[in-house]
């Protein structure tokens, strides 16, 4: 670790189960882990429960596994402590800002927060996320993620899909902003 505080980034659907999994792991993949961290829950969230199969299925053709996932219901603490709040819906979004509406600056559905890294600037992931929310008019009006909870392999692929663009989109967009690691001395 670079000795200075984590960029913390909370992504949010209704069980913790599917969507925000997939948002997490992808993320704390492609993020580097010494200037963000990553973490997710559910406004429904079950309680310390596996990725759901089909999600979990979608994540391995990824690359990715979930053996070691479990789910955790939204809090206030987690809401509080993010820098950058990824909701999979508008209405997820809404939950949130009811358990604290000072997060609003912070807070966006992944689909608009993806679309909005390509039309604002930024110094750092902080800044940026600051231009994001003075612009978020700009955002496309279909800004939610399907739940694919009980539907078909279809709808869960078409979804890992939708997710794994936006995350890579903002990934690439957040790790440019912050500084390389200087070699150690002497190398």
């Amino acid at each position: 670790m670079t000795g200075g505080p984590r960029f913390a980034v909370l992504a949010v659907c209704t069980a913790n189960i599917c969507r925000s999994p997939l948002i997490e792991i992808l993320l704390r993949a492609r993020l580097d882990d010494d200037r963000f961290e990553v973490a997710s829950a559910g406004v429904r969230g079950w309680d310390r429960k596996p990725m759901d199969s089909m999600a979990a299925m979608e994540l391995h053709r990824l690359g990715h596994g979930a053996e070691t996932f479990r789910s955790h219901p939204l809090d206030s603490y987690l809401v509080e402590s993010a820098d950058l709040i990824l909701t999979a819906t508008r209405e997820h979004r809404s939950e949130v800002l009811a358990m604290n509406p000072q997060a609003l600056r912070r807070s966006f559905t992944l689909l608009e927060f993806a679309a909005l890294t390509g039309l604002v600037d930024g110094g750092d992931p902080a800044a940026l996320v600051a231009a994001a929310a003075q612009r978020r008019s700009l955002a496309p009006a279909a800004a939610d993620v399907r739940d694919p909870y009980r539907r078909g392999p279809d709808v869960h692929r078409a979804t890992a899909d939708q997710i794994d663009v936006a995350v890579t989109t903002i990934a690439d967009r957040l790790n440019a902003l912050v500084p390389e690691t200087a070699p150690p001395v002497g190398r």
